[in-house]
């Protein structure tokens, strides 16, 4: 090791200090925010809610309204009426929750032509826009 304090004056090194600007990465946050639903209603081939759904349709329905914030039994009321009730009413309060676009008459049509098709999508709309927020550091130049 050279220590540069005993070297005579014409060899000794001239040591400066140079500033150094350290900058932290920030978080890059990604978030779903979109006036559109995250899958169609008809995009259950890669999911596990279409198979909850074919296997245990009633736990689906309860599950997905619990997790809504609403009573667990609540959807069992659907069998009531042409329009399941409950089903429309999610559906509505979810796309106003979320900003999705849409009418009441789209609504009124999946629920009664495709009751599980809508469920699934609400669950699937659901995990999507309610996953926790990804954290990503960005590399510093």
């Amino acid at each position: 090791m050279l220590c540069l304090s005993r070297l005579p004056a014409p060899h000794r090194l001239s040591v400066t200090m140079a500033e150094m600007i350290v900058q932290q990465p920030q978080p890059f946050v990604v978030a779903t925010d979109s006036n559109q639903w995250s899958s169609g209603i008809c995009d259950c081939t890669k999911d596990k809610e279409c198979c909850f759904a074919f296997w245990c349709f009633p736990c689906l329905v309860c599950k997905t309204s619990r997790d809504y914030g609403e009573c667990l039994c609540l959807p069992l009321l659907d069998s009531f009426g042409l329009i399941p009730p409950i089903a429309l009413s999610m559906r509505v309060s979810m796309r106003q929750r979320y900003g999705i676009t849409g009418t009441i008459l789209n609504d009124c049509l999946y629920t009664f032509l495709c009751l599980s098709c809508s469920w699934c999508q609400m669950s699937r709309e659901m995990k999507t826009r309610l996953q926790p927020i990804t954290l990503l550091n960005a590399k510093a130049t």
